[in-house]
């Protein structure tokens, strides 16, 4: 489907890509793994036509749709929710405006003979055609769909998109994108701004998808889930693995030592030979025989063990000034935005020394609450800071906030007082940023060194109160697991606002989870905490809650009012009823289900594969499929809702 040829990518001499080849094929789920910087930001650039290459090319053909979702983008104003979310659907909206005027130009002529009146009703038949093939329906249920997913809310739809946070305008983007349907999606950490119930929905949209997808990202359990195949970008090299991420990693170190064990076994197998040569080079009896050995190492294929990027993140806090016994205490805090009330009169008391979680669902007061302890915002209540304390913040948009017109060097030189500036090149040099990436600009940073950049500045003063809000955003996996041995080891107090379970296992010894405007404290780490939730994932946290709400509404609806002999007939007409619409579109989706399977057989001819109107065919039953399925869960969640009157 895309090919990649000899691709060449270099910044400042030095090859970022050294002629690396791979195909794409349809439906492939893709994981783009490596180190920060390593590439996997360039490549999805390339692919969709925002940066060229040095050398070589990637064929795309031509009516292959690719949807991009970059880390950073300029978003759109002027506009609300729903309506920037209806431009995903632009293409449907202009091909009916065509066929409207097709119509209408049909209609007023009267040259029924000539060719332009044939070829202008041929264009209207395959305008009408195109349309059935790409859904003329109602989309704005998808939409709806799509949004609620992501965790927006009805009355969110008409509000404006200047009114929200880069976080959930990126969601917005998102929406579009996935609506779109593409045939490639390109996705460069999309978890970022998601909370656990979101993401869990993407993970189903994607794993769901027909479209191929190249994906960039540092959430392990997601990447698992979604993802078949592993290219991992090491070096300016690509190593292409049939299998998941975990997988991937097994088979990298296996791949490793085979190759290690390979190479010496071919070494003394060499120094064997050439010793044999110059042992009996000039004895006339062994003269064949040396002959023989040196042919035999002309022709030998020598094996060369894949280099390793085997440079780190070096992170050391330094030494937390002694603070008082209570850094934190905060009593019937609460805080309104407007008429919105985001937290109801809560308290807390964090210990020196102690390392808590923040946890619960995007936009239950995580943040809010972490600005009121940094005195950015207002609030009613009492919020106390203990004797001495001295805050280190990491904000979740802190790289954003970067300049991107100043050097690595400069960003710290800028911000660095006193003694501190003496050792700069030290500190650049154990974040990774040694030698000329000292003199890169900002805005040239993928997206994991613009927070390493950014994590730099709690290193240039000593304090004892961290406060990091999803601190390991853009951070690749083994940079988190030096953050997270780096907090170990602070002997300050630390707040961690964040969703990623496997980082917050082992590092926090109380968790504060965040729900209903309350903030309930758990004392324990965070499986304590999932535990005590009955829960596997933090994922299944919002879950869990609605669940609940559900359950609690119904036995209430049961208690309140009991149903007359006639009502719980009518009640069972409807179930029976509703029971048989389900049935009848269970039975339809099978069959198109199975519809589809042959043709994808089918699809394996070469006669097939490149016969359009087979394709468009499939694509129709694809859509057929989609439609279907859409159905059945809305007839699904009807029964479900009858069922509960019983």
């Amino acid at each position: 489907m895309i090919s990649v040829e000899q691709l060449t990518v270099e910044f400042g001499g030095s090859p970022l890509f050294d002629e690396i080849s791979f195909l794409v094929n349809p439906k492939d789920k893709i994981a783009l793994v490596g180190k920060n910087g390593a590439g996997k930001t360039t490549l999805l650039r390339i692919f969709s036509g925002k940066q060229l290459p040095t050398k070589g090319k990637v064929i795309v053909p031509k009516d292959l749709t690719i949807g991009y979702l970059p880390q950073h983008m300029i978003h759109n104003e002027g506009t609300t929710v729903m309506q920037e979310a209806e431009k995903a659907f632009e293409h449907i909206t202009e091909l009916q405006a065509d066929i409207e005027q097709m119509n209408i130009d049909l209609a007023e002529r009267t040259d029924y003979e000539t060719d332009d009146y044939h070829n202008l009703i041929e264009r209207l038949t395959h305008a009408n055609e195109h349309l059935q093939i790409i859904g003329n329906g109602n989309f704005y249920a998808e939409i709806e769909k799509t949004l609620l997913g992501l965790g927006f809310l009805r009355t969110d739809f008409d509000r404006q998109c200047a009114e929200f946070s880069g976080g959930w305008r990126m969601r917005i983007e998102l929406a579009k994108i996935l609506l779109q349907r593409p045939d490639v999606l390109l996705l460069d950490e999309p978890t970022n701004h998601l909370d656990i119930e979101s993401i869990q929905w993407l993970e189903n949209f994607l794993t769901t998808s027909n479209s191929a997808i190249l994906l960039v990202s540092h959430d392990r359990a997601f990447i698992d889930a979604v993802t078949t195949r592993t290219i991992e970008i090491s070096l300016g090299k690509i190593y292409d693995y049939n299998v998941n991420y975990s997988k991937y990693v097994q088979l990298r170190v296996e791949r490793h030592d085979q190759q290690v064990r390979a190479y010496e076994n071919q070494q003394k197998l060499i120094a064997d030979t050439e010793e044999f040569i110059a042992r009996y080079r000039y004895q006339a009896t062994k003269a064949i025989q040396v002959q023989s050995r040196i042919k035999q190492l002309d022709k030998l294929e020598r094996i060369e063990v894949d280099l390793e990027d085997n440079s780190r993140l070096s992170l050391k806090f330094p030494p937390a000034p002694r603070s008082g016994s209570i850094p934190v205490e905060i009593e019937h805090l609460s805080k309104a935005y407007g008429n919105q009330l985001i937290l109801d009169n809560i308290g807390m008391i964090i210990n020196r020394g102690e390392k808590v979680a923040f946890v619960g669902k995007n936009g239950e007061g995580k943040s809010t609450l972490v600005k009121c302890i940094m005195d950015e915002i207002e609030y009613s209540g009492t919020l106390k800071l203990g004797h001495n304390v001295k805050i280190g913040y990491f904000a979740q948009n802190q790289a954003s906030l970067l300049d991107e017109n100043r050097t690595v060097f400069e960003t710290i030189d800028y911000v660095a007082t006193g003694d501190i500036r003496t050792k700069i090149r030290d500190i650049l040099g154990a974040f990774m940023f040694g030698g000329e990436a000292s003199d890169k600009k900002v805005k040239v940073l993928s997206g994991g060194e613009r927070s390493r950049l950014a994590m730099i500045r709690l290193l240039l003063e000593p304090v004892n109160l961290l406060i990091l809000d999803e601190p390991t955003n853009h951070l690749d996996m083994k940079s988190k697991d030096v953050l997270k041995e780096a907090i170990k080891a602070f002997d300050g107090t630390v707040i961690v606002v964040s969703h990623d379970r496997e980082f917050l296992d082992g590092l926090v010894t109380k968790v504060y989870e965040f729900g209903n405007k309350k903030v309930r404290e758990h004392l324990g780490g965070i499986y304590e905490f999932l535990q005590y939730k009955k829960m596997d994932t933090l994922r299944e946290l919002e879950v869990s809650t609605s669940l609940k709400a559900a359950n609690a509404l119904v036995e209430k609806s049961v208690s309140e009012n009991k149903l007359s002999y006639e009502a719980r007939k009518e009640l069972s007409r409807k179930i029976k009823k509703a029971e048989r619409a389900v049935e009848d579109i269970e039975k339809q989706v099978s069959t198109l289900e199975s519809e589809l399977a042959e043709m994808d057989k089918l699809l394996q001819l070469p006669e097939k594969a490149s016969d359009n109107e087979y394709i468009m065919l499939y694509q129709k039953k694809q859509r057929e499929l989609e439609q279907k399925v859409y159905e059945w869960e809305i007839l699904s969640e009807d029964l479900e809702n009858l069922m509960s009157e019983q």
